[in-house]
């Protein structure tokens, strides 16, 4: 039975619905684990597949680039919207029509006949997931009440990832290897078929509509200004008049969107008096930069390995293994040291760490061996499981807690904006040097300037403790 709770935020009565039962949260979130599974090991498995789809489809490098930032892309510009659609037409329903949409979109990719419907595939499942992963964190926060009990069930949400990327590879190069190419979009489709089945048992409807705009406008602005962005590098070296009027573009939108969000206010879709906080500010910039060179690593060192005859599919797969699993053992430290040596340390430490990781594989670029290339890998994964938790935590804590929802989805956003630029910029930098050795080195060095450069920024915005920053900004939401 559904019952209402009226709740008053912002000076605003709003009313959530939740069911009086709490007894399928074991199945509740197994179906959401389902579904970031989904979504994440459908990014890490598609890298490894970059060059057979390339043979197949006789496509370039730049093609190769937007079948993976096709999916970024648009998973970053409406990962605000998905989170938006949530609270005002049913987390579930908005959650269920994400699983679906990504199911149809890999189906499409499988069959695909050419390139262009690849892409468009690709865009397809990244509007699914930018649908079903905020709802997924959505759904969490309205149905664990306790905070210690939510607290754990966050922690096993994130670590999907973590786990999303340690199978990923394996799985992805044994079936590129044995099945093909187009095996890795049609083993997705049972694990969210899955999840949208359970949908309906597992997960409690609610909704949050009242006082909220969609703000329209400021959606496509903001998809402007990344898309033209994103563009810009990736046409750099082939087309620099089309990337030059892309920049242009991107920069006039974003403009115009802070413009529009300066007159929404409170209502706006991203409240810009949220980036006051500066703790807020260093760790939306540490993130950015944190997938910036993690993605250009995934999308390009694989790239090189099977492009000159180092390792097949199977063996690059493999061969990533230790940054992942890495990242998943230390992962679940971070909280701990974080409480030993600070967050400004850990945060700063490792993204500086996966800088250094980046310059390693720049010094192992011309040699035969990969052995450099797996201690970089290994400082990677290292410096992503010391810094990941802390900087989320440091975006959401930052701010009062009438916004963690909001900071949640910008921090999202950061992250994948930051993984679209890096494989377009990167990608770019590698293509100047015709996809060489030294095309990889220049990659690696430009990606571990932009690491460092991130972390410079979260030591210098987090001086204070992120209570502090909560205290001295509890205007924010209120």
């Amino acid at each position: 039975m559904l019952r209402s709770f009226p709740k008053h935020r912002a000076g605003k009565s709003c009313v959530v619905l939740r069911m009086n039962r709490t007894d399928h949260h074991p199945l509740t979130l197994l179906t959401l684990c389902l579904a970031v599974l989904v979504a994440q090991i459908d990014m890490a498995v598609v890298n490894l597949a970059t060059r057979p789809i390339g043979d197949h489809f006789h496509a370039g490098v730049g093609a190769l680039q937007w079948v993976l930032d096709g999916y970024n892309l648009v998973y970053a510009v409406l990962l605000l919207t998905g989170g938006l659609l949530a609270d005002l037409y049913g987390r579930r329903r908005i959650f269920m029509a994400g699983v679906a949409i990504f199911v149809v979109a890999s189906l499409a990719c499988a069959v695909a006949p050419s390139i262009e419907v690849l892409i468009a595939g690709r865009a397809g499942a990244g509007l699914g997931a930018a649908l079903m992963v905020p709802a997924s964190l959505a759904i969490i926060r309205v149905a664990w009440h306790d905070e210690t009990e939510r607290g754990r069930a966050l922690g096993v949400w994130a670590a999907c990832n973590g786990l999303a990327m340690a199978i990923g590879p394996t799985v992805g190069g044994l079936l590129i290897h044995a099945f093909g190419w187009r095996s890795i979009f049609l083993v997705v489709i049972p694990v969210g078929a899955a999840a949208f089945v359970l949908a309906p048992r597992a997960i409690e409807e609610s909704a949050d509509p009242h006082g909220r705009n969609f703000d329209a406008t400021a959606q496509a602005l903001g998809a402007a200004a990344l898309g033209g962005l994103a563009l810009a590098a990736i046409e750099s070296h082939g087309r620099p008049i089309l990337a030059t009027i892309a920049f242009v573009v991107a920069v006039i939108a974003l403009a115009l969107f802070l413009k529009v969000e300066r007159q929404q206010r409170d209502a706006a879709l991203v409240p810009l008096d949220i980036f006051h906080v500066d703790a807020f500010r260093g760790a939306i910039a540490a993130t950015a930069a944190m997938t910036f060179g993690m993605y250009g690593v995934l999308f390009l060192l694989p790239l090189t390995w099977q492009s000159n005859g180092t390792l097949s599919a199977t063996q690059a797969g493999l061969a990533l293994m230790p940054m992942a699993l890495v990242f998943v053992l230390v992962s679940p430290l971070s909280g701990r040291l974080t409480e030993k040596i600070g967050l400004r340390v850990m945060t700063s430490g490792g993204v500086a760490t996966i800088g250094l990781g980046l310059l390693v594989i720049a010094l192992g670029a011309n040699h035969a061996s990969i052995a450099i290339d797996e201690a970089g890998l290994v400082l990677t994964g290292l410096g992503m499981g010391i810094a990941t938790g802390p900087l989320m935590a440091a975006a959401v804590g930052a701010v009062d807690r009438a916004r963690s929802g909001t900071a949640s989805a910008l921090i999202n956003v950061a992250r994948m904006a930051g993984a679209t630029i890096g494989v377009a910029v990167l990608g770019a930098v590698y293509a100047l040097a015709d996809g060489s050795a030294d095309g990889l080195r220049l990659a690696m060095l430009a990606g571990g300037v932009v690491q460092l450069a991130g972390a410079a920024s979260a030591w210098m915005a987090m001086r204070e403790p992120a209570a502090e920053h909560r205290s001295s900004h509890r205007a924010i939401g209120s």
